[in-house]
């Protein structure tokens, strides 16, 4: 965090806020980490106004936790919040499914296979190195959450929940001892999109999201075990 970052857009504390969020995701801001606002300032080249503005924009994700006469730290993730985050994530991913089967346009349906045609590239071009999606318009799950065409469910998946999911999403990506596996399934529920088998995306939607916490949880649980 030495290089001086330009930010030229005219919301300031915003464009502060997605790249706070971005590094955060990333791992660049470790779990737990103390947010230093003199530090972020001097790289960010701002005032402390729109910087503590963002810090509370990364409240309202989740990302931090402000505490009185402490200040704000990344959130450190932990097995019950990723259990009760997957499971509201499940039933509303879930849903978005089934509701893209019906309301995904086909010429978004063939974009998406050519989104999975560039992911398989990847695996191809890195040997299988793992399966990490990228946010924004590349992110196969927020495609799908868009299709839905529910403002709110939008809302609630690619406003409050995004981030946080993405950092556990990450997680998750690094344990798949078969790193094909989500790309499979992806395959799958989009196959029943296109076939506007609503049920059946529904169903292949919940039951990935479910392996993945299962996943997830596994893994989270052998490095608190490796910690002690």
């Amino acid at each position: 965090m030495n290089n001086l970052i330009s930010i030229k857009s005219a919301t300031l504390s915003e464009d502060i806020a997605q790249q706070l969020s971005n590094a955060i995701v990333q791992g660049h801001i470790p779990q737990g980490s103390k947010i230093s606002e003199p530090e972020l300032a001097k790289q960010y080249g701002v005032s402390r106004g729109p910087l503590r503005e963002a810090i509370v924009k990364l409240e309202g994700l989740g990302l931090v936790t402000r505490t009185a006469n402490v200040g704000a730290r990344v959130i450190q993730l932990n097995i019950q919040d990723m259990l009760d985050t997957f499971t509201m994530r499940e039933a509303l991913e879930g849903m978005a499914a089934r509701l893209a089967a019906h309301n995904m346009p086909a010429d978004e349906v063939l974009k998406l296979y050519a989104l999975l045609d560039k992911h398989q590239a990847h695996l191809d071009n890195n040997k299988d190195d793992h399966y990490l999606q990228q946010g924004g318009n590349d992110d196969f799950h927020q495609r799908i959450i868009h299709a839905s065409q529910n403002v709110k469910l939008i809302r609630l998946l690619t406003e409050e929940l995004y981030a946080v999911i993405r950092m556990y999403r990450r997680h998750t990506a690094d344990q798949r001892s078969d790193p094909r596996q989500a790309l499979r399934e992806h395959r799958a529920i989009l196959d029943a999109i296109a076939n506007h088998e609503g049920d059946l995306a529904e169903l292949l939607m919940r039951r990935h999201i479910s392996r993945a916490s299962q996943l997830l949880k596994l893994a989270m649980e052998h490095t608190a075990l490796a910690s002690h």
